[in-house]
């Protein structure tokens, strides 16, 4: 081989490494050339001085937002359609208080429409005289009541006169100011309005809610089965658990509340006929009433009775009485409530408070009525739903379909 081949191969051999190494370092180039997603990766890891506390906190945040948001809407429809669903709302309490006399009539073999039928008008006839009863009463006792009245402003009088230093003049200038303000034109007229569009709302309240009566009494599985398959698929079995559990809270709320309100009418007017004080009818149906808004009603009842004491037999009877109220209030808040509630409606204090503030702005003394047991049924609901139910029991199944050969179908029936 000539000088000049020979020089030619060993160029070849050493140039066959550097182009092994260009071969590599071009396949070992093509993946990278590939490799775009590398981009958004490296723009993800940008620092943008968002640390991740604030990050969770602003998630946290917006979440909350909208739960808010959720919520005011809801409750601003609810007092918008106030007059509707305070209704419906009693009209289930109702429910809850009386199915078992619907129950039973129907275990007489009485159908399950005319059994409702004769629960509602039973109701009506009862709270029918409960009215008559306190109207009478009022009506037989007026001019002694007012003869009282009296004799307690006078009473009044002498004592501002001799403790505060103020002459008949200056008290008798004060109510002809106090009458003034009450029966002037516009305010007597705004008043009367005001007590006309209330006296209409509540009638018409009221028959809404006899008419929900008798509906949830005669078809109220039919109308919860119904409720529940709005619900997407998924979520109708623990809507159905949910809300059958709600129900036997309210009505174990319903039922020991109509207790502890009938042993406190009792008790108080027991007190009263005792101390030989008028209106003692219309001083228990007043604290039947008022028991059934915690804390608040028991407060004001007791008042009226402790009021109708002073003005009706003075000081000395007063206190009496007020010791009488607050006897058999404490009776009820550390005996019977404990008793005859157990674990099966426990609802924190100050939510009780708050859930009666709530129902006050919503819809006055009825939102009153109704916000204990709405709160009791959500706090069932939400520890349902969370597995912290105080007595777990198995969810009643909803209805299945049956096909034309009469075998059961998976899938819950859908109207």
């Amino acid at each position: 081989m000539s000088e000049t081949g020979r020089d030619r191969a060993e160029d070849r051999d050493e140039s066959s490494p550097v182009a092994d190494n260009d071969v590599l370092e071009s396949s070992s180039a093509e993946p990278a050339a590939h490799s775009v997603p590398s981009e958004p990766a490296a723009r993800k890891k940008v620092d943008h001085g968002v640390t991740p506390a604030m990050e969770i906190a602003s998630a946290w945040a917006w979440r909350f937002l909208v739960i808010v948001a959720a919520v005011g809407v809801i409750g601003y429809g609810m007092r918008y359609l106030s007059e509707v669903v305070v209704p419906v709302t009693v009209g289930v309490l109702l429910t809850a208080l009386l199915v078992p006399v619907t129950t039973g009539l129907q275990k007489l073999r009485l159908p399950r429409g005319p059994a409702a039928g004769i629960t509602v008008i039973a109701t009506i006839i009862v709270l029918a005289g409960l009215l008559t009863l306190v109207g009478t009463q009022i009506a037989g006792q007026f001019e002694d009541l007012s003869n009282q009245v009296g004799e307690g402003v006078q009473k009044i009088r002498d004592t501002a006169r001799i403790n505060f230093g103020l002459t008949d003049a200056d008290i008798t200038n004060l109510f002809k100011q106090v009458r003034e303000q009450i029966t002037s034109g516009g305010a007597l007229g705004q008043q009367a309005a005001a007590v006309g569009t209330t006296a209409t709302h509540v009638v018409a309240g009221l028959f809404i809610s006899l008419f929900c009566l008798f509906f949830f009494l005669y078809q109220g599985e039919q109308i919860w089965s119904w409720l529940v398959r709005l619900f997407p698929r998924r979520a109708r079995d623990k809507a159905d658990s949910s809300g059958r559990k709600a129900w036997v809270s309210l009505t174990a709320f319903v039922r020991a509340t109509v207790i502890v309100a009938a042993v406190d009418a009792i008790g108080i007017s027991l007190g009263a006929a005792i101390l030989g004080l008028p209106l003692v009818s219309a001083i228990g149906i007043l604290v039947f009433v008022g028991a059934f808004i915690p804390v608040v009603g028991a407060l004001v009842s007791g008042i009226v009775a402790v009021l109708v004491a002073l003005v009706a037999k003075g000081p000395i009877v007063a206190i009496i009485m007020l010791a009488v109220v607050i006897g058999v209030q404490q009776l009820e808040a550390h005996v019977l409530q404990p008793f005859l509630l157990g674990r099966a409606v426990s609802v924190h204090p100050l939510a009780v408070i708050l859930a009666i503030a709530t129902g006050v702005v919503i819809a006055g003394i009825v939102g009153a009525l109704v916000a204990v047991p709405t709160a009791a049924v959500l706090n069932t609901i939400v520890n349902h739903l969370a597995g912290n139910d105080v007595d777990p029991e198995p969810p009643r199944p909803l209805p299945r379909r049956r096909n034309h050969q009469g075998a059961t179908d998976d899938s819950p029936i859908v109207d």
